[in-house]
C-alpha cells in the first residue's frame, strides 16, 4: 500500500476479533460507475456551508439583536445553546446514519435545521430565540456529522483528500466571509436576514441530495440487521452531554465554580454517566456502542482529536481579544491576524496526502501536533507590545500544522470500520472535538481569568477596575481610565494570552502522547480502502 498502513490486525479489531466489513455497499454513493456527481458534492458543500456560517455570521450581528429583543444579560447562550445542541445529538445521528443510511439522515438534519432558522427568523423575545438556536444545533448536529461521513462514502482512499480539501475551504470562507455578511445584513437589511438566507441555500442542497445521492442497495447477506432504535440511550446521552456543557458553560460565569449550583451540576453529569454506561452495554444497537474505545485506533484518534479542541479556543477565542486589546487594532484588523490560519489550514489539509502515503497516518498527524506544540509555545515568547505580524505569522504557521494534524486522522480512521460503522466512528470523532473546546474554553477561561485578577490585585496603579466584568469595558473605551491603568490591562491580558497559549502547547503535547503511545504505528485499514 501507498500509505505504508496495514490492511488488519488485532490492533483495530472488532467484536468478534476482525474488522467489521459489513454493509459496506458496492459503489460509492451518487458516484455510479465513476466518480461522485458534482451536484452531490455540490449539495454536501452547501450543507456544510449551512453549518459552517452560523457562528460567524450571527456573531457580527448581537448588538442589533439584542437591541431590538433585549436580553444581553444571556445571549451568550445563542452560541452555547447550538453549541451544546449539536454536540449531544452527534453520536445519535452517526448511530441512525449507520441504521438507515446518510440520505435520510442528512434530509431530516436539513430540514430541521431549516426549520429552526425560520423560527429564528421570526423570534419575538431573547428566550425564544435561543429555543430556536437549538432547534438550529439539533439539526446541525446532523449536518457535520453526515456530511463527514457521505465524504468518506464518496470518495476512495487516495481521492478523499480531495472532497475533505473542499470541507475544509468551506469553513475556511465561512470564517473570513461570514463576519463581513453578517455585518452587512445586520447594518443594511434587519439582523433576520441571518437566518433567512439559509433558507434558499438550503433548499437547493435539499434538492440536490434528493434528486441526485443515490445510495446503492446494501449486501443484505452481508448487512448487520436493524436492530431497535436505542431511544433510552439517546436520551440519556442527550441529558449526560446536555448536563455536563451546560455546568461547563455557565460554571465561573453566571456562578462560580465552586457553587452549589457548578458541584450539583456537575455530580448529576457523572451520575448520568453511569447510567449511560449502563444503558449502553445492554443495548442492542447502542448509540454509543463499546467498541468505539475498546478499538486503539478510534479511541486514540478520539482523545486526540478532544485535545485539538482544547487547541482550538487559544487562537478562535483567546487571539481577537489580544488583537484589539493589546495590539490596538480594529475588528477588521484583527480579523486579518487570525485569517492566516484559516486559510493555511485548507492548503496542507489538501497536501497532506502526499506525506501520510509515505509515512503513514499516525506519523503525519505526530508531525502536525509537534509543530503545532512549537508554535502555540512560540506565542509566549513574543515580546510585548508584539507587532502585528508576529501573531498573525504565528496564526498562518498554526493553521498549516494543525491541517497536518486532523485530516489524516479523520480519513485514517474512517478508513479502518465498514459502512455499517463509519457513522458512529465519524460522529465519535466530532463529538470527542467538541466537547475537548467546550471543557477546553472553561478551562482556560478559568486560567485568563485568575491571571488577570492575580495582576490586578498586585498591581500599584490607581483606577484599575475592581471586578472582572469591568475589564472588558475598560478595555473597549481606555480613554475612560488613566492611562496608567489602561497600560496596566493591556500587560494583564498579554500575560492572560500567554498562559492561554501555553496551556494550549500542552494540550498538543498530550495529542502528540497519545498518538505515539495509544494508536497504531500503522492504521489497520481495511483491504477495500487500501491503495495498491
Amino acid at each position: 500500500m501507498s500509505t505504508g498502513e496495514s490492511t488488519g490486525g488485532s490492533t483495530d479489531a472488532g467484536p468478534s476479533g476482525t474488522p467489521d466489513t459489513s454493509g459496506i455497499p458496492a459503489a460509492p454513493a451518487g458516484a455510479g460507475a465513476g466518480r461522485p456527481r458534482a451536484a452531490v458534492v455540490a449539495a454536501l458543500m452547501l450543507t456544510m456551508a449551512l453549518a459552517a456560517l452560523e457562528g460567524t455570521i450571527v456573531a457580527t450581528a448581537v448588538p442589533q439583536v439584542v437591541g431590538d429583543l433585549g436580553g444581553f444579560s444571556v445571549f451568550s447562550w445563542l452560541f452555547s445553546g447550538y453549541l451544546l445542541a449539536v454536540t449531544v445529538s452527534l453520536p445519535v445521528y452517526g448511530k441512525l446514519s449507520d441504521t438507515f443510511g446518510r440520505k435520510p439522515v442528512l434530509l431530516f438534519g436539513t430540514a430541521l435545521f431549516l426549520a429552526g432558522s425560520l423560527l429564528c427568523s421570526v423570534a419575538w423575545n431573547m428566550a425564544a430565540l435561543i429555543a430556536f438556536r437549538i432547534v438550529q444545533g439539533l439539526g446541525g448536529g446532523a449536518l457535520q456529522g453526515t456530511v463527514q461521513t457521505l465524504a468518506a462514502d464518496l470518495y476512495p482512499l487516495k481521492d478523499r483528500p480531495k472532497i475533505q480539501a473542499r470541507m475544509s475551504t468551506v469553513w475556511a470562507t465561512s470564517a473570513v466571509g461570514g463576519p463581513a455578511l453578517g455585518g452587512l445584513l445586520a447594518a443594511y437589511a434587519h439582523w433576520r436576514w441571518i437566518f433567512l438566507i439559509n433558507l434558499p441555500v438550503g433548499a437547493l442542497a435539499l434538492w440536490l441530495i434528493h434528486r441526485h445521492l443515490h445510495e446503492p442497495a446494501r449486501d443484505r447477506a452481508a448487512a448487520t440487521p436493524r436492530g431497535r432504535i436505542d431511544w433510552p440511550g439517546a436520551l440519556a446521552v442527550f441529558a449526560c452531554g446536555g448536563v455536563l456543557l451546560f455546568a461547563v458553560v455557565q460554571g465561573g460565569v453566571a456562578w462560580p465554580w465552586l457553587s452549589a449550583p457548578s458541584l450539583a451540576l456537575l455530580a448529576a453529569s457523572a451520575v448520568l454517566a453511569v447510567l449511560v454506561v449502563r444503558i449502553e452495554r445492554r443495548a442492542e444497537e447502542p448509540v454509543l456502542p463499546g467498541w468505539v474505545w475498546r478499538r486503539r485506533t478510534i479511541a486514540a484518534v478520539n482523545l486526540a482529536m478532544a485535545a485539538l479542541g482544547v487547541v482550538m479556543v487559544a487562537p478562535m477565542v483567546f487571539v481577537p481579544t489580544y488583537a484589539q486589546s493589546v495590539l490596538g487594532l480594529d475588528p477588521i484588523s484583527a480579523g486579518f491576524v487570525m485569517s492566516g490560519m484559516t486559510l493555511s489550514w485548507p492548503v496542507t489539509a489538501a497536501l497532506s496526502q502526499h506525506v501520510y502515503r509515505r509515512i503513514g497516518f499516525r506519523n503525519s498527524a505526530a508531525v502536525g501536533i509537534a509543530l503545532a506544540a512549537a508554535v502555540l509555545f512560540s506565542f509566549t515568547l513574543l515580546p510585548y507590545p508584539a507587532r502585528p505580524w508576529q501573531p498573525a505569522l504565528i496564526m498562518l504557521l498554526l493553521g498549516a500544522a494543525l491541517g497536518l494534524f486532523q485530516l489524516p486522522l479523520i480519513v485514517g480512521v474512517q478508513s479502518t470500520v465498514g459502512w455499517s460503522e463509519r457513522g458512529t466512528t465519524t460522529a465519535s470523532v466530532l463529538f470527542c472535538r467538541q466537547v475537548g473546546q467546550s471543557l477546553g474554553a472553561a478551562a482556560l477561561g478559568a486560567v485568563a481569568n485568575l491571571t488577570i485578577a492575580s495582576r490586578l490585585a498586585d498591581a500599584p496603579v490607581p483606577g484599575l477596575p475592581t471586578r472582572l466584568d469591568d475589564v472588558s469595558g475598560a478595555l473597549d473605551r481606555p480613554d475612560l481610565v488613566p492611562p496608567a491603568a489602561a497600560e496596566q490591562l493591556r500587560g494583564a491580558v498579554a500575560t492572560a494570552v500567554d498562559h492561554i497559549f501555553f496551556g494550549a502547547s500542552a494540550a498538543a503535547v498530550a495529542a502528540l502522547l497519545v498518538l505515539l503511545l495509544i494508536a497504531p504505528r500503522r492504521f489497520p485499514v481495511l483491504p477495500e480502502q487500501r491503495e495498491d
